[in-house]
């Protein structure tokens, strides 16, 4: 059986605002803050949705909802849009109604998000099948490509619609969609050149630098740094929880599902890059001879890659960009264009170009969802178009978002009463007149064909003669003077004049919601919307396919002089045939609110509330509902729901729902005044009448829950003692059963019992007659059986004393042989005995000795000298074997864990000792240094690469040494090389080879016996390294290199075993000059460092200071 609900079961606050007791706008605001702080963000006004936006996700979209609201009644679930969406569907099935849903509200308050649910929805309800399911798709995936083109990221909604949408879904006679027709309207065409600070441009810039392909960006001649296009604010290119990268995808996946061919979208993606590159198009200013000033591009790369991509000459645009050509009649005049208008004109034309382009894709979507059959359609527009705006500085723009809002609030207005006084003549109620305002005095204030605010701008904007803002506010001033809802502080009314709030170049409209401030400035120009003909013309010239067809005025075969209509003609034009195509379909009104500036969950700011709710009228609303009759409801929901509050109706009515209606209400006593008969319906005037019917219902439910409790618990206990005289009577059977069962074999037992005993009694009295036979035979054997076994006995006693005496005799024989060898033995053991008892002393303790060894010896640990004592000192030779014999083995063990790595690093190490120990002061501090060799990392430093490709053999030592000057003593920063083959040394800074020896030439190497770095490589005499002699060097690694020169050397094949030289005093070859090196020891003037001082021509002396 189906659960019959209601609006009004487990209601938050008051679900239908028509209900609202006692109506204000303090308790109308309150309301909505009840509903929203428990999630329940819709809330009805008669057949009209409030949307408040949760900005969060709500558990309330899922496919579960959507069954739940599936052709169920509008009041018969909490609202929900989905509600309003299956009203307006079912309306269309099965009435044959066109319908449209308007969504309203400002910017941030979810009417995109609105309108996709409402799709979503109706996509869901309506039928299945291949073809059905690819136009669903088509119509779902224009949203993503309309938004990535359309809308941007304002200081209000990060996903802002920046245009006005009003799609026509198209249905056959089953309801299944067929196509749809989408019309735009007013572009912000304005966000392309510039934006407001917080704000971003249109999504698909910002998409297409983040998410397209590094090689698609290369096509498009493109960079994804932002920073790189001045038509790209800055300050709010990234927005959080906004992913352009991943949106791009999808917008490129929508594309194709649309059914974009590959061309087309690569036509699109260049027409907005050529955007970006038209923004980075500066001029610089030019005075001519004839003292006119005109202006020049500074750069001209951007507008050649934008040539490049249009398929435009470069010379063209760059005239067009310079000259304006005014035709007049026959004549043809040429005029230069200064900077400011050379800005203008590059601003006309990239806001020109994005509009059309814009255009063309609602046309180019069209063409792939429109319906394919001729036959009549079904249609369900739905309308998400801006809501009212008020700025702190507005515009034109917002003067005609706000003018369509009025229009809007007309036919909402006009089309509710309509609908009112329908079902009242339909059901038969006497219809009275409602005061309400009626806004069509401002419509006409704006829209008026002669005094028309927008009439007078578009006179301005064609009349000769100098036009400005100033002029247009001067005509506003005068036409409209006494206009009640026009204020300006320079018309004829003096009542403004003293208005310090209304600035000298504004004026003020005094809207449906509220006032509005509106700037002058801007205004002409905004309306002219001029694009030089000279653009257009470069445009239409443009060798890209779809240039030509977004500039076809350019075409100069088709020359018209006639002047385009201006933008606000145009916007007219556009909202009168919506108005007219609204008018002939049945509307259904989603009212979005937005809860907060803050774009936050769970904050209700309501005096931002309180204001939308004014501008949207919707107070205006609900007295309009009320002031007839505030809830109306059919006859058998009705009776349905209050039928067990009279006793001739409850349980069940046998008559017409209306006449157990009728019943009801007389026996409830309800005022004839508050209530009416209609004919399919009752409606009730006041909604107090309402909640008392609700109060008396929830206290009869609750009698009633008292009742259907006390039936229960007696039905519940009769059940029970029913079960129980059953069970027993059950139990009482099987008992009985049981206890015969039982005492059957209790007898039977009995019997065999019995019966066992009997039978054993026989068999033993036989078996003791069958055993005494037994016995009787058996005894003779067994007397035969002894007799035999003690014949046998003797006999083998005798045998055994025969063998007894035999064996006697040989024992004695053996014993008295063995006595007499042990006589002749005996003398032989006397002279033998002690040497045998030393030899096997010694033995035994050679043995322990070593078998305690195993748990004596020490750690091993090579430099571990420790050992144990000797316990004898006859084994002092055994012990120091052993010692000498464990050291070998422990070392070469410890030698088995080297890496061939790590020998060599020891061999380099030892034969450092063998050259250096006990020889120079200082070998002690390099001992614990490791010989690290390429100090300088040249193979992977950048800076050495030169140097690193200049020598082609492997480098085993790279470090920095200081060549000494014979001169003066000083030292100059040199690389020192060391290879298998020679010696190099190189610049510091440059990395040029300076001298390179090869090993072959070097005779010895001569160092001190102090702890200083110093040494001389001393060349072979007549070789081609000797020219300009030996070389003194300085290094921190001295113990290193001298030890790696040495075993180089030693290793090199063709060259002798090279000499270190260690002395204080030694000889050095500088050219043809021979000097002698001496080190001292002292206390140097630099710290602690060593110094070297020339003396005389053939001394140098190397101070080293004095180790502690």
């Amino acid at each position: 059986m189906e659960v019959k609900t209601s609006l009004l079961d487990n209601m938050i606050g008051v679900g239908d605002m028509v209900l609202l007791e006692p109506l204000s706008e303090d308790s109308f605001i309150e309301n909505l803050r009840n509903r929203f702080d428990h999630n329940e963000i819709y809330t009805y006004i008669g057949s009209v949705v409030i949307s408040m936006n949760p900005y969060r996700s709500l558990p309330i979209f899922t496919p579960d909802k959507v069954e739940e609201y599936r052709n169920r009644n509008f009041y018969e679930l909490s609202p929900h849009i989905y509600a309003l969406a299956d009203e307006a569907y079912r309306s269309l099935r099965d009435q044959d109604k066109d319908q449209c849903i308007l969504i309203t509200g400002e910017s941030g308050a979810g009417k995109t998000e609105a309108s996709k649910l409402v799709m979503s929805y109706v996509a869901a309800v309506c039928g299945k099948g291949q073809e059905v399911n690819k136009v669903k798709e088509q119509l779902l995936q224009s949203n993503p490509v309309l938004e990535a083109f359309g809308n941007a990221k304002t200081v209000r909604n990060d996903n802002s619609s920046r245009f006005g949408k009003y799609m026509d879904i198209e249905f056959d006679f089953k309801g299944d969609p067929l196509g749809g027709v989408i019309s735009n309207y007013l572009l912000e065409k304005s966000r392309v050149v510039k934006q407001p600070r917080g704000e971003r441009n249109f999504h698909v810039f910002y998409q297409l630098l983040s998410g397209a392909s590094d090689d698609t960006l290369k096509k498009l001649k493109l960079d994804r740094d932002f920073s790189k296009y001045n038509y790209l604010s800055l300050d709010s290119a990234a927005v959080n929880g906004l992913d352009d990268a991943a949106n791009f995808r999808t917008v490129r996946n929508a594309m194709q599902i649309v059914g974009f061919m590959e061309d087309e979208v690569q036509s699109v993606l260049e027409l907005v890059a050529a955007v970006l590159k038209l923004g980075n198009i500066e001029f610089k200013p030019e005075s001519r001879c004839n003292g006119t000033d005109e202006s020049r591009i500074k750069d001209k790369n951007d507008l050649k890659e934008m040539c490049e991509l249009l398929g435009i000459e470069q010379s063209v645009l760059e005239r067009a960009f310079s000259y304006r050509t005014v035709e007049a009649k026959l004549e043809k005049v040429s005029t230069t264009l200064n900077v400011s208008q050379a800005y203008y004109a590059r601003d006309a034309l990239a806001k020109n170009l994005y509009s059309r382009l814009f255009s063309w894709l609602v046309t180019r979507i069209n063409e792939s969802i429109k319906a394919q059959t001729k036959a009549r359609h079904k249609v369900m527009g739905v309308l998400d178009i801006y809501g009212f705006e008020i700025f702190e500085e507005n515009s034109f723009e917002q003067f005609i978002i706000n003018y369509c809002n009025e229009k809007l609030q007309q036919i909402f207005i006009e089309l509710t009463l309509r609908e009112e006084q329908e079902e009242y003549v339909r059901e038969g109620i006497e219809w009275t007149n409602i005061e309400y305002f009626n806004n069509a005095i401002i419509c006409d204030l704006i829209e008026n064909h002669q005094n028309g605010i927008l009439a007078m701008l578009d006179e301005e904007c064609l009349r000769p003669g100098t036009v400005t803002d100033e002029t247009f506010l001067d005509k506003l001033n005068t036409i409209c003077a006494e206009h009640q809802h026009f204020e300006s502080r320079l018309s004829k009314n003096s009542k403004f004049i003293t208005d310090h709030s209304l600035p000298h170049n504004c004026f003020r409209i005094q809207h449906y919601a509220g006032k509005v401030l509106y700037r002058a400035e801007g205004f002409v120009d905004k309306n002219n919307d001029l694009l030089y003909r000279d653009l257009s013309q470069a445009m239409y010239k443009a060798n890209h396919s779809l240039i030509k067809q977004l500039f076809p005025e350019g075409n100069p075969a088709k020359v018209n002089l006639k002047r385009p209509p201006t933008a606000g003609f145009q916007f007219k034009a556009s909202v009168g045939t919506l108005m007219r195509n609204l008018q002939t379909k049945n509307p259904n009104y989603i009212r979005c609110i937005k809860p907060n500036d803050k774009k936050a969950s769970h904050i209700f700011t309501d005096s931002l509330v309180c204001h939308q709710v004014r501008y949207l009228g919707l107070m205006e609303n609900v007295r309009v509902r009320r002031a007839g009759y505030a809830f109306r409801q059919a006859y058998e929901p009705c009776l349905e729901r209050y039928k067990m509050l009279c006793k001739q109706t409850w349980p069940h009515w046998r008559g017409p729902a209306r006449e157990g209606v009728e019943v009801l209400m007389a026996d409830l006593q309800v005022p004839a005044e508050e209530f009416s008969y209609g004919r399919s319906k009752i409606f009730i005037r006041n909604p107090r009448t309402l909640f008392s019917l609700e109060e008396r219902r929830r206290q009869c439910l609750q009698d009633l829950a008292t009742l259907i409790q006390k039936i229960y618990r007696g039905w519940k206990c009769r059940c029970h003692f029913l079960l129980l005289k059953k069970s027993q009577i059950v139990v009482s059977a099987w008992y009985r059963r049981y206890a015969q069962q039982k005492k059957y074999k209790k007898i039977k037992s009995a019997t065999t019992v019995v019966q066992s005993y009997t039978r054993g009694w026989q068999a033993r009295k036989l078996l003791r007659e069958l055993k005494y036979q037994k016995r009787c035979k058996e005894a003779v054997t067994t007397i035969a059986a002894f007799w035999h076994g003690t014949q046998a006995r003797r006999e083998l006693r005798r045998l055994k004393e025969e063998a007894r005496r035999k064996h006697a005799v040989a024992v004695i024989w053996a014993y008295w042989q063995g006595l007499k060898v042990r006589r002749e033995y005996r003398k032989f053991f006397r002279a033998n005995a002690g040497k045998k008892i030393y030899d096997f002393t010694i033995q035994r303790i050679i043995q322990k000795y070593l078998l305690g060894m195993k748990s004596t010896v020490p750690s091993m640990s090579p430099i571990d000298k420790s050992w144990p004592a000797r316990p004898y000192r006859f084994l002092d030779g055994v012990h120091t074997e052993m010692r000498r014999i464990f050291h070998h083995w422990r070392c070469k063990k410890y030698r088995s864990q080297f890496t061939e790595e790590t020998k060599a690093v020891y061999e380099e190490k030892l034969e450092a000792s063998e050259i250096f120990k006990d020889k120079k002061a200082l070998y002690p501090s390099s001992v614990s240094q490791p010989f690290k060799g390429d100090y300088l990392e040249i193979s992977k430093n950048p800076k050495y690469q030169k140097l690193n490709s200049a020598v082609d053999e492997k480098v085993l030592l790279a470090d920095v040494v200081n060549k000494i000057n014979r001169a003066n003593g000083k030292g100059t920063a040199r690389i020192f090389l060391l290879t298998k083959n020679s010696v190099v040394l190189a610049d510091q800074k440059t990395g040029q080879v300076k001298a390179s020896v090869p090993l072959p030439d070097l005779t010895s190497v001569s160092v001190s016996t102090q702890s200083d770095g110093f040494f001389a490589l001393k060349l072979k005499e007549g070789s081609a390294s000797a020219i300009k002699g030996d070389f003194l060097l300085s290094s921190e690694h001295l113990i290193e290199i001298i030890t790696k020169l040495h075993r180089t050397g030693a290793t090199a094949a063709d060259s002798e075993q090279l000499n270190i030289d260690i002395s204080d005093e030694f000889l050095v070859q500088f050219k043809h000059d021979k000097v002698c090196v001496k080190f001292i020891q002292g206390a140097p003037k630099n710290g602690n460092s060593v110094s070297c001082k020339r003396k005389n021509n053939r001394l140098l002396e190397v101070s080293v200071p004095t180790t502690s």
